[in-house]
């Protein structure tokens, strides 16, 4: 039984780990420490009773599977959100083209809009002249004047007879 006096960080490299997980191992084996005139812990240990063996190295997203999946879960994330906007960008192109359609419907409604106000004056106005003009006596005369006025056709007819 060979005891040893050993800061940390010589204890790690004893036992091939850092500095901070042989620290974190004297405490949990509840070793005994003193601290030495320079301020550094010394740490009696016997290496013989400890047995430990280092875990094998990992990458970062190895040592917490949270990070790992919540990395994963980021990645699908950010493929879906590239698919969404391609198919916002083919509605949004979709909405541009039916937004100038509408706006061109709009110019023809109102131009068709104003034309049928136009034609609806028009038509009033003439129904006007007429009714004044139907109201007038000759107008009455003329159209039965007409009416007894014998046509070109029929005295040419009755000339030739």
């Amino acid at each position: 039984m060979a005891t040893e006096m050993l800061t940390y960080a010589q204890l790690g490299e004893r036992l091939s780990c850092s500095a901070e997980a042989a620290r974190a191992l004297v405490k949990r084996m509840r070793l005994p420490r003193h601290k030495a005139n320079d301020g550094k812990v010394l740490v009696s240990v016997d290496l013989n009773e400890i047995n430990h063996k280092p875990m094998p190295a990992k990458s970062p997203s190895e040592r917490h599977p949270i990070i790992a999946s919540l990395t994963a879960r980021v990645e699908t994330l950010q493929a879906e959100l590239a698919k969404v906007e391609a198919v916002a960008a083919g509605h949004r192109a979709d909405f541009e083209r039916e937004r100038e359609r509408l706006d061109r419907l709009m110019v023809e409604l109102l131009r068709s809009t104003m034309e049928t106000q136009k034609a609806k004056e028009a038509v009033a106005r003439l129904e006007g002249e007429l009714a004044g003009l139907r109201s007038r006596r000759w107008w009455r005369w003329l159209t039965r004047v007409q009416k007894t006025v014998p046509s070109q056709d029929h005295v040419a007819s009755v000339a030739a007879a």
